[in-house]
């Protein structure tokens, strides 16, 4: 177990999550990726940091926002660094949450064991599988204000699959990557206000129902009444919640494929072929893929690319960048998930 996951579990406190499993399984399972000389290999690396230091300046200028300077790292890492970093950030995210769970009716030390190691094997198992997809992410729940994560590996892979030209398609990765690196460390109050929203839904579970919430939902899901994993598991309130999130995400994730659209045709050469191809690869590749994406939500997760991309479109045209950027001032100005919607009736809120 790592340092940051020891700490968030607590001497002597029984683990809810094998978190050292999690990591052991996720790793194995994500694989190594492409086969890549060590020449290679430094090249892709070097890159994408030189692409990632690049794209600071790129996004600053687009869109107004200045982050502050060596605040939060780059770091390139592999497959199983992602599993382990994500490994991290869950322990420390979710501890509200595996603390009030620890605290209720617990079972025999061999039953908590077998539980947390059936927990872990879950997480490791999506982490697994998100870490052979993922290309970049920016970390925000690690100390001290965060940590961007480029993962070469798939980098190097999509790009060989795209048919893309190396150069071009790393800069684009890391101009939608840096993005959010630059939405929260310029907006100081996102973090906590995510964090505050996991909090939040951690209040609303009852330990003595949990395990049976989930049983509900898996068997509602095997009879296919459809949605994913979280929708199928969540109550009204905790709906509400996830609306709440979900509203921000979209949001992050819309601004940041504006970003890497709207400095790309300046500064890659081939932005509009690797914006279709990369389009074209969303949806899945496979019907195992596409039903593993409908059932850990990441269908939602692709929506939200798009319906946060015409909402910031939306907002920049009728209010120009700097009226957009208002959304940035407090909670309240962050947009609702039926506003990401209807983007005029937040112009109206905000702007009046």
């Amino acid at each position: 177990m790592s340092e940051a996951a020891a700490e968030t579990a607590g001497e002597g406190q029984p683990q809810v999550v094998d978190w050292e499993y999690a990591v052991k399984l996720g790793t194995k399972f994500a694989g190594e990726g492409p086969v890549v000389s060590r020449a290679e290999a430094d090249a892709a690396v070097a890159e994408l940091r030189a692409g990632a230091n690049r794209s600071t300046g790129l996004v600053a200028e687009f869109t107004g926002l200045v982050a502050p300077e060596n605040t939060a790292p780059v770091l390139v890492v592999d497959r199983g660094g992602w599993v382990q970093a994500n490994a991290d950030s869950f322990a420390v995210l979710l501890d509200p949450l595996m603390s009030k769970v620890a605290r209720g009716k617990q079972p025999g030390p061999a039953a908590r064991a077998v539980g947390g190691r059936i927990a872990g094997a879950e997480l490791g198992l999506l982490l697994g599988f998100m870490g052979s997809k993922v290309l970049g992410q920016f970390d925000p729940f690690s100390p001290p204000a965060g940590r961007l994560l480029l993962v070469a590996p798939n980098v190097v892979h999509i790009e060989r699959e795209l048919g893309a030209d190396p150069t071009d398609f790393r800069l684009w990765v890391c101009l939608h990557e840096e993005t959010h690196r630059v939405q929260f460390t310029a907006v100081p109050w996102m973090r906590d206000h995510i964090r505050s929203q996991v909090q939040a839904l951690s209040d609303t579970v009852d330990p003595s129902r949990m395990w049976q919430d989930i049983a509900s939902g898996v068997s509602r899901m095997v009879k296919g009444e459809g949605g994913s994993i979280a929708e199928l598991m969540s109550s009204p309130a905790q709906r509400e919640i996830i609306d709440r999130v979900t509203g921000v995400m979209s949001l992050l994730e819309g601004h940041a494929d504006v970003v890497m659209d709207g400095v790309g045709p300046e500064v890659i050469p081939s932005v509009a072929d690797i914006r279709r191809k990369f389009t074209e690869r969303r949806g899945g590749v496979g019907v195992l893929d596409k039903v593993l994406r409908r059932l850990l939500g990441l269908d939602a997760k692709m929506a939200q690319y798009r319906d946060g991309a015409v909402f910031v479109r939306h907002a920049v045209d009728t209010v120009g960048m700097e009226g957009f950027n208002a959304v940035w001032t407090s909670p309240e100005t962050l947009p609702s998930k039926a506003e990401i919607h209807d983007p005029a009736a937040w112009v109206k809120r905000v702007h009046g």
